[in-house]
């Protein structure tokens, strides 16, 4: 073997050599990053409708606003970090998740127990110095993501999703008692159960997607259980009901309930239109592409809206 070929092999096993993970990179997995960026904005959404409802001054709320983006950030990722310890069998069997800091053995589950723990009393603590609300909608939140779903329905029933799409609608409710403790306003409310049946159709596009995967692990989604025809016609039921309950953003803004009913409206004709393709796969994943489209939308139309409510008011 000649040199120039002994150099040549050599320098093909350096690049083929994987490179350990960060701290920071196993840390943000564990704690499930992406997850806790859309459930602070919908908070964000939460928190800026209440201002401009309340009309409350940013600036003489500044430590709350503070407190619920730090304590959500934690509490969220808290919830994340017990849900990646107590899936670590299910996760194992699921090519998207087989490759979790918490399944590669990247952290441990003491360390991750202790993690999620610092976290949960952490953020905890942050919303409890806002508001006793923001703290009880945050424990609540989590709670119902860790114990009722994850630990329970999640492995027992096709109605994990509507359970899990509770905790799910938790992050606006957060923001909204940051600041006020008028629970009694219909807006919030409104945009809490806006959220719950979002998941819905959401959810279910990721099981079709994700089928193989659930099946491998026996997690009862309604597609691997019920088939995708039953799957189908239940998103499009909950899409009725998202049009039906969309009105219920009158109560915040004529412009945004508008909004609400066109995104669902929507929604609900991209999933009869690509249904016609007899194509699953493709339905799914429009469905899951505009689902991210629709919530991001909304939110950013209401915070938008709020914060040019306070400006002008």
């Amino acid at each position: 073997m000649n040199n120039s070929y002994k150099s040549e092999l050599k320098q093909t096993n350096m690049d083929t050599v994987i490179e350990p993970k960060s701290m920071s990179a196993i840390i943000a997995a564990t704690i499930k990053t992406g997850i806790i960026k859309s459930n602070v904005f919908a908070m964000f959404a939460g928190l800026a409708m209440a201002l401009y409802v309340n009309g409350l001054h940013p600036f003489e709320h500044i430590w709350q606003i503070i407190a619920a983006f730090a304590g959500s950030f934690l509490v969220i990722g808290a919830a994340g970090t017990f849900n990646n310890v107590y899936d670590i069998d299910i996760d194992s069997k699921m090519d998207r998740t087989k490759d979790r800091p918490t399944v590669a053995g990247d952290i441990s589950k003491r360390a991750a127990l202790i993690l999620g723990t610092v976290m949960m009393i952490a953020g905890l603590a942050f919303l409890w110095s806002a508001s006793f609300y923001a703290a009880l909608f945050g424990f609540l939140g989590l709670f119902f993501y860790v114990v009722p779903y994850t630990m329970w329905t999640k492995r027992s029933t096709v109605y994990n999703t509507e359970v899990g799409s509770i905790s799910g609608a938790f992050p606006p409710l957060i923001g909204w008692g940051a600041v006020s403790s008028d629970l009694t306003n219909p807006a919030i409310w409104g945009l809490f159960f806006v959220m719950v049946i979002w998941q819905m159709p959401h959810f279910y596009a990721i099981a079709i997607r994700k089928h193989d995967d659930y099946a491998k692990a026996n997690v009862p989604m309604l597609p691997v259980v019920k088939g995708f025809k039953r799957t189908y016609i239940q998103t499009n039921v909950y899409l009725v009901i998202l049009i039906g309950v969309s009105f219920s953003m009158l109560a915040f803004s004529p412009y945004i309930m508008a909004l609400t009913v066109a995104l669902s409206t929507i929604w609900l004709w991209i999933s009869l239109k690509y249904a016609k393709l007899q194509d699953d796969a493709k339905w799914a994943k429009v469905m899951f592409v505009y689902s991210l489209i629709y919530l991001m939308v909304l939110f950013g139309a209401i915070i938008l809206y709020s914060i040019i409510g306070l400006l002008i008011a």
